[in-house]
């Protein structure tokens, strides 16, 4: 089985072609949100790396947010498109979700942050049982002071990836000491083999869809459309 997977929904866009469960291609740039004029080269490239075509693709699979309104859209919309020509199945994965499974079989409490903008984070936090994510919390939109009461009730190391991570370092050790540490930089950004992974664990479970039913999670409203409302 062949899944493709796209990750837009932070300032690093991702692809990744796992094969038969292993990653066979990584393509990633974390250089500002050109996504839309870098993301089809990327993957194009990566296709012709790994001597395949979309149309080889059992799936594709997309990250769906929370995370950049803009980049989640791109994101999704390329890998409806390429499943709709394709006649291929999509499977969506959380951007959380994917983040936090950067750090695989990690014992430390996980707690991955998408900046959100005025000391905002997405977030929610997990622990590994086994081999298997276990997310603790809803996902979240909240001020990072609200974090870190939750993450002060809670017994053992704390580990932040994210692009919010290196952002709020100092804040998260003020207020949790020695507990708190961010991730290393190879797996604080978002990886599109982390959502490929997740991707086979749900097609196997029988969790996708087509094309038509992927949609962006993007938790809260946009900052414009908040003041539309006000």
């Amino acid at each position: 089985m062949k899944i493709l997977a796209l990750d837009t929904s932070t300032n690093a866009a991702t692809a990744a072609i796992l094969e038969d469960g292993i990653i066979i291609g990584e393509y990633s740039c974390n250089k500002g949100k050109t996504h839309s004029q870098r993301l089809m080269p990327m993957i194009q490239s990566l296709l012709d790396a790994v001597g395949s075509s979309a149309l080889d693709m059992d799936a594709f699979a997309a990250s769906i947010g929370p995370g950049s309104f803009t980049g989640l859209r791109i994101g999704v919309t390329t890998v409806k498109a390429m499943a709709f020509a394709a006649q291929k199945p999509v499977i969506s994965v959380y951007t959380l979700d994917a983040l936090a499974y950067n750090l695989a079989a990690s014992k430390a409490i996980i707690c991955p942050v998408i900046d959100a903008r005025n000391d905002q984070v997405f977030t929610a936090v997990y622990k590994f049982s086994g081999d298997r994510l276990e997310r603790l919390t809803d996902y979240l939109g909240i001020h990072i002071n609200e974090l870190a009461d939750i993450l002060e009730a809670m017994e053992g190391d704390v580990i932040f990836p994210g692009d919010a991570a290196f952002m709020h370092e100092a804040f998260f050790r003020e207020r949790l000491g020695k507990r708190a540490s961010a991730a290393p930089s190879n797996t604080a950004l978002a990886r599109a083999s982390s959502v490929a992974l997740l991707a086979k664990q749900a097609f196997e479970e029988g969790l996708y869809e087509n094309c038509y039913d992927m949609k962006p999670f993007y938790l809260r409203k946009s900052q414009a459309e908040r003041e539309k409302g006000q």
